[in-house]
């Protein structure tokens, strides 16, 4: 039973307006707009327990609202205001250029909702296919972004013994960089890094 005072539940339109704003504002994926608008509801249905709606009646209107939710999706993406691939590609290049490995952009995706084989094709796009040298660039001006971060390699104030090596090593294989990548950006010399860097924004 449903309390006089509970608040009604969202309707398609209302849905709809908020998945248009969301998107208005914010870059996201399919799985990211469907997050929020099942955000929007979950707020609803305790707003209306709290008013004294019955839980059974609540998960029904919720159940009920599921396959508006879906249309919504997929109007977006017919509209091209939702596409993962767009969005896999765009966020690949800025992570890279922030220090992040193939690796950990990969991870960041997949976590978005991003499914494997729009991912592996998107990432190509952005970032080179993973066994070529566009890609292999990219991880290197990755690496060297993490190394200016850091201070680390080229980047440091002191030279490094054996002992902050290895430590500076650990440092490249946690943030998902090879050991060959790391080993090649602590080869360089300052002015070379540099050169690299400024190379990497304009990739």
């Amino acid at each position: 039973m449903m309390s006089e005072s509970a608040p009604p539940p969202p309707d398609a339109a209302a849905l709809r307006e908020a998945a248009v704003a969301h998107l208005a504002r914010f870059a996201t994926t399919r799985r990211g707009l469907e997050q929020m608008l099942d955000r929007r509801l979950r707020r609803w249905a305790e707003r209306a327990t709290r008013a004294g709606m019955e839980s059974d009646a609540t998960a029904e209107t919720l159940a009920g609202l599921q396959p508006v939710i879906r249309t919504i999706l997929k109007e977006m993406a017919e509209l091209g205001a939702v596409d993962d691939a767009a969005f896999a590609r765009s966020r690949a290049l800025g992570l890279t250029r922030t220090g992040r490995s193939r690796r950990a952009v990969t991870a960041h995706l997949m976590q978005k909702g991003v499914e494997a084989p729009v991912l592996a094709d998107a990432l190509d796009d952005a970032l080179g296919d993973r066994h070529g040298e566009a890609a292999r660039d990219h991880e290197i001006g990755a690496a060297l972004m993490l190394a200016r971060k850091r201070r680390l390699g080229p980047f440091a104030p002191d030279a490094a013994d054996d002992a902050a090596r290895e430590k500076t090593l650990g440092v490249f294989a946690r943030n998902g960089f090879s050991r060959d990548v790391a080993e090649k950006v602590l080869a360089m010399d300052p002015t070379e890094a540099e050169e690299w860097v400024n190379a990497l924004r304009t990739l």
